[in-house]
């Protein structure tokens, strides 16, 4: 299993006719969906709202083979995201979080143990620049940590960040205590403006993560881990928005290496050139996806088996 840890909202999204419409939202929500259509066992560790949002967000993760054990029931209003799309798909987010469930995270909320076979992911949007959510989440890792494989999708959203200093050190921090981070090239822009990738990336290695990985969107993905690098050409698809690819990208990658059997420290370890292509493509075609569908609408499992996608060099 994968417990998944982070936020859970409602995206309003652009209806075409000058209007938006509700879509269940929030990176971390949006990952576990994407597990739970492609067969992976996983719980979402979140607080739900007790209004018809948060109705809304129960049904699609449950739909979705979501496990709901772990989520929390909050009295304050579900969180939004009003998202606003360019004419390239690409996506823009004001969130509205103070007063709501996702602003009332504390280290109650957090479960007493969690199951001792189970991955553990956390998104970082919310969880790394928002109180007092960072500081329950950083006990989470630190107690996590010595128990279970840990990855992390920093997902940085620079509107959300007031103390950029606080920020990056909780990330530093936080990179001691995880096995896999996948990161966007969007994001590397604000964590390690002007630095080289390669430094970055063995930078990060000496930290804690065995795998570093790099989404690139059209230009692919790079990737690090024991055996060297890897670069992935991009995937060739008509884009109707971006909402939920990294998200998606994340989701593919984790089930893949469940899938193998991979989400052990031992087994990550031993991970060789050609298994970790196979994961990175994998995890490109979950997104590529999701990115001709509007909103966070990642595929079901026996989609993957019908949609026809091409690389991006073909």
């Amino acid at each position: 299993m994968i417990i998944v840890a982070g936020e859970a909202l409602v995206d309003l999204v652009p209806d075409g006719v000058g209007g938006y419409r509700p879509l269940p939202g929030g990176s971390p929500a949006n990952t576990a969906v994407g597990l739970g259509r492609l067969g992976t066992p996983t719980a979402l560790l979140a607080r739900l709202a007790d209004d018809r949002m948060g109705s809304l967000l129960r049904t699609h993760l449950e739909t979705s083979n979501v496990d709901l054990r772990h989520v929390t029931e909050s009295t304050a209003p579900t969180t939004l995201a009003v998202v606003d799309v360019d004419r390239d798909g690409v996506a823009d987010y004001s969130f509205y979080i103070d007063g709501c469930a996702d602003g009332g995270w504390q280290v109650a909320d957090l479960p007493a143990e969690l199951p001792p076979d189970a991955a553990l992911h956390v998104g970082g949007s919310f969880a790394l620049a928002i109180e007092p959510m960072a500081t329950a989440f950083e006990i989470l890792l630190s107690r996590e940590h010595p128990h279970r494989v840990i990855t992390l999708d920093p997902n940085i959203r620079p509107m959300l960040i007031d103390d950029h200093a606080t920020v990056r050190a909780r990330l530093r921090r936080w990179l001691g205590m995880v096995d896999v981070v996948k990161v966007s090239a969007d994001d590397l822009r604000w964590i390690a403006p002007d630095r080289p990738l390669a430094d970055v990336v063995a930078e990060w290695h000496e930290q804690g993560p065995a795998f570093v990985i790099v989404t690139r969107g059209a230009e692919g993905v790079h990737a690090s881990g024991p055996t060297g690098h890897i670069d992935l050409p991009g995937l060739s698809v008509d884009v109707t928005d971006t909402v939920g690819a990294g998200d998606a990208f994340m989701a593919g990658l984790l089930a893949a290496f469940d899938r193998n059997d991979l989400l052990t420290r031992t087994n990550l370890a031993t991970v060789t050139h050609t298994e970790l292509a196979d994961v990175l493509a994998y995890a490109q075609r979950v997104a590529a996806i999701t990115c001709t569908r509007p909103g966070a609408d990642s595929p079901w499992f026996d989609e993957l088996l019908t949609a026809e996608i091409r690389s991006a060099t073909a």
